[in-house]
């Protein structure tokens, strides 16, 4: 086996989660998903596939009405985008690999913006890549970017930059302005842009479109990005694991072979509900953005009431992520929190070695109360330490 897999770190949300899964009494914030089953109308879909026989294999890019109704619902978002170059995958995580697959060789330069999902940093040292991170600061609970020292960083040896916004677990969203200058500097550079936008429609500021500023706002259809989407987040499908990329038209045929090689296609019937859940979108998407918010806005005042907590609210995303002052290692925290006060969070150090110290709680919850009795839990485990 090849070294660099051997030594591939072990998910330490997944070690946290592993010491409390199956205990009744916990209270499990610790993954990004909500717990609101997928709506019935995107189940019956997937189930009327089933029952109609379409068990077999699809294009390798993905059913063509599925593609066009990405195409047609990115437009309706971002402006005009062909299904040329939309490519279906079996998850938001595959299409992040695929990207990865496509333009990195061993030795080329990564940077990475951190912290960040650990899928994505791991996926460059996967294919061999040399990481470079630029780290988000941060500043009264919130984090922030460096744009200068971002820019800096990626020189004209940065194969690729990977950008997640609004950012896992931070909630750091980037400002049109930032991905305007970002992708002017990588047009300069000849350096892809790799942009994770899974969480764009979990966001609570003012925008015109109902979503966070992207790249595709801003590139040319030939520019050196890719664009990775998800069905998992704003349609409530995590366990479906189909996810989209948005690519250069020149890119979709080689990413059509790459997606032969990795997994041959998306299964038809998960296709099938992702048709009726875009296709419907306005029936799914605006409800679980504003119990999202209604989430945010419940407990981050509560957490800003706890003594010692460094917190902010995020614009973007599903998470709080905040530090408690005077704990330093966040995986021992984490899992003494489960052991000791019955929740389940995320440590931060999973996320970047410069997020040691901070939790993320995903707020994802169908039910207020839980969040309510968690921070419940947490102010009394702080009062007997």
């Amino acid at each position: 086996m090849r070294n660099t897999v051997i030594n591939l770190e072990e998910s330490k949300i997944r070690e946290v989660a592993n010491a409390g899964m199956g205990r009744s009494d916990v209270l499990a914030f610790w993954f990004g998903e909500s717990d609101e089953v997928t709506p019935d109308f995107i189940r019956q879909a997937a189930i009327e596939s089933l029952q109609a026989g379409e068990t077999f294999y699809s294009h390798n890019l993905g059913l063509p009405e599925l593609r066009e109704a990405i195409a047609a619902y990115t437009a309706r978002l971002h402006g005009p985008v062909g299904a040329g170059r939309i490519a279906v995958t079996s998850g938001g995580v595959n299409a992040l690999m695929l990207a990865v697959q496509a333009v990195v060789d061993a030795g080329d330069e990564v940077v990475a913006v951190t912290p960040v999902w650990p899928n994505l940093t791991a996926q460059a040292q996967i294919m061999g890549a040399k990481l470079k991170r630029v780290s988000l600061q941060p500043q009264g609970g919130a984090w922030k970017l460096d744009l200068q020292a971002l820019l800096a960083a990626i020189t004209v040896s940065t194969r690729l930059l990977i950008v997640n916004a609004p950012n896992n677990p931070t909630g750091w969203t980037l400002s049109r302005a930032e991905q305007q200058a970002i992708v002017d500097h990588c047009r300069q550079t000849g350096t892809w842009i790799l942009a994770d936008e899974v969480y764009e429609r979990l966001y609570y500021a003012p925008s015109a479109n109902g979503c966070a500023p992207s790249f595709l706002d801003v590139a040319r259809p030939d520019d050196r990005l890719v664009v990775v989407h998800s069905f998992s987040k704003s349609f409530l499908m995590t366990g479906w694991r189909l996810g989209w990329l948005v690519m250069p038209p020149a890119l979709t045929h080689h990413m059509g072979k790459l997606i032969e090689f990795n997994t041959s296609c998306a299964s038809v019937f998960t296709q099938r509900a992702a048709l009726a859940a875009i296709t419907r979108t306005d029936e799914v998407t605006p409800r679980v953005v504003a119990h999202l918010k209604l989430c945010r806005d419940t407990l981050v005042p509560l957490l800003q009431g706890l003594p010692g907590v460094e917190v902010a609210s995020a614009d973007g995303g599903m998470y709080a992520f905040f530090k408690l002052g005077g704990y330093d290692d966040s995986l021992a925290l984490a899992k003494r929190l489960v052991a000791e006060a019955g929740i389940g969070l995320a440590p931060g150090s999973a996320f970047a070695p410069e997020a040691q110290g901070w939790l993320r709680w995903c707020f994802a919850s169908k039910d207020l109360s839980r969040l309510r009795q968690g921070v419940d839990r947490l102010a009394s485990w702080l009062v007997a330490q």
